[in-house]
């Protein structure tokens, strides 16, 4: 892996002037719009996002992990949604070796410009792929996240096991869907489904049986047994 020979200051600017470069103002109106105007946009559409972040790095190297936690607090401080969406990309090149020191700058990326293009990645990759080799880190976190006013930590805490399959934990993954499953945010609900959806690939009888015995909003019932029905189980 090729490391940076530049300051973090010289490397982050380095990247905001190579992605303004290559802005396209006339796509932002319309990126923005999909994302209800929260976030402003370079204009820049994600596979060409993909192909510039490859030729920087191929440029540029790689940051440093020590760095790492800074480096993506700048980015989400910019204000422009492409540069979160780096720093995603930036996580998932190093989620094999985030220590679990990391927690606490996930978190704050989690409920920093929040919205689901961003917490929906965090979530399903990079939390979950940090708790899958550091269990013993779980309790802590899942445990504040669960009981937070943070729509956006709850939804993580509903996520972060997308892609454990058989390694799933049934039971805390029911509990969370229980506490949650009388919230009327739409994030939430729609957490529920796509997370029992998911698991019903792995467990299709136990999802079922949950579903069929268990109170929740009719988006949350209809996503989770999308699958099923698909297949004729249901």
């Amino acid at each position: 892996m090729l490391e940076t020979n530049q300051t973090p200051s010289e490397y982050l600017r380095s990247l905001r002037s190579y992605f303004e470069q290559h802005a396209h103002p006339e796509n932002a109106p319309a990126m923005e719009k999909y994302m209800r105007n929260q976030f402003k946009f370079l204009g820049i559409k994600k596979p060409e996002q993909t192909a510039l972040f490859k030729q920087f790095i191929a440029k540029q190297g790689w940051p440093a992990l020590s760095q790492l936690d800074d480096f993506l607090l700048t980015l989400w401080s910019w204000p422009e949604r492409e540069f979160q969406y780096l720093g995603s990309n930036f996580l998932h090149h190093f989620r094999k070796h985030l220590p679990s020191n990391a927690l606490p700058t996930l978190e704050q990326l989690i409920t920093t410009k929040s919205w689901w293009d961003t917490v929906d990645s965090l979530a399903s990759h990079t939390v979950g792929d940090l708790f899958k080799r550091r269990p013993n880190e779980v309790g802590e976190y899942i445990h504040r996240w669960r009981h937070s006013d943070n729509i956006w930590l709850r939804r993580t805490t509903l996520l972060f096991q997308l892609s454990y399959k058989a390694n799933t934990n049934e039971a805390l993954l029911f509990a969370l869907v229980e506490e949650n499953a009388s919230s009327d945010e739409f994030f939430i609900q729609k957490a529920i489904g796509w997370a029992l959806r998911e698991y019903s690939k792995t467990a299709p009888n136990e999802v079922n049986r949950f579903v069929e015995t268990h109170a929740m909003a009719a988006l949350s019932k209809r996503e989770a047994l999308k699958r099923l029905k698909a297949k004729g189980l249901v």
